[in-house]
């Protein structure tokens, strides 16, 4: 069964990060498909290394979290309609996200793409063996880690930014006779 929505703010924060990460991950899938088909296309070897690199990278937990996320919008959106509905819709909710989940799929072997179009097949071989060593498989670990306890810092600074600028738009807003 589809997961209900939470109230918790730390699930809601790592939702909204991981639908975030996705959707940048799907701008820049987007924009470099858009240049691959001006530039020469990858050859078959470059995005087969370049898939083992997406997989061992366990990309697909990215983008599988956007499949559930489009299911949830599109329930909501009907549960709109008539909410008495709203067994019936979760049923089918439940029943479409089985059958759409193996679509995540299609951004992993677009992200590989991607990786086959911004690297050589022997770089690729080198990302392959870094990810495959020790500090390869640390990176693979700490890395989510990183990015998490990054983008939690990014949102307080951009929040107690945001409460800078508003005093300071206010301020001058004021010299010019606003009383805001």
């Amino acid at each position: 069964m589809i997961a209900r929505l939470t109230t918790r703010p730390a699930a809601a924060r790592r939702v909204g990060r991981y639908m975030l990460a996705a959707l940048v991950a799907l701008a820049m899938i987007a924009a470099a498909q858009r240049a691959s088909a001006q530039a020469a296309q990858p050859a078959p070897t470059a995005i087969l290394l370049a898939k083992q690199i997406v997989e061992i990278k366990h990309i697909k937990d990215i983008y599988t979290p956007l499949v559930r996320g489009v299911v949830e919008k599109t329930r909501d959106m009907f549960m709109q309609t008539n909410f008495m509905w709203s067994k019936d819709l979760n049923d089918v909710a439940d029943i479409e996200l089985r059958q759409y989940a193996p679509r995540a799929n299609e951004l992993v072997d677009a992200t590989a793409r991607v990786y086959a179009t911004h690297f050589t097949e022997p770089e690729l071989k080198q990302l392959l063996v870094f990810y495959q060593s020790p500090v390869g498989q640390k990176a693979l670990v700490e890395e989510p880690k990183i990015v998490d306890e990054s983008m939690a810092y990014a949102g307080s600074w951009g929040d107690n930014l945001s409460q800078e600028v508003m005093v300071s738009m206010r301020a001058e807003m004021k010299k010019r006779g606003h009383d805001m």
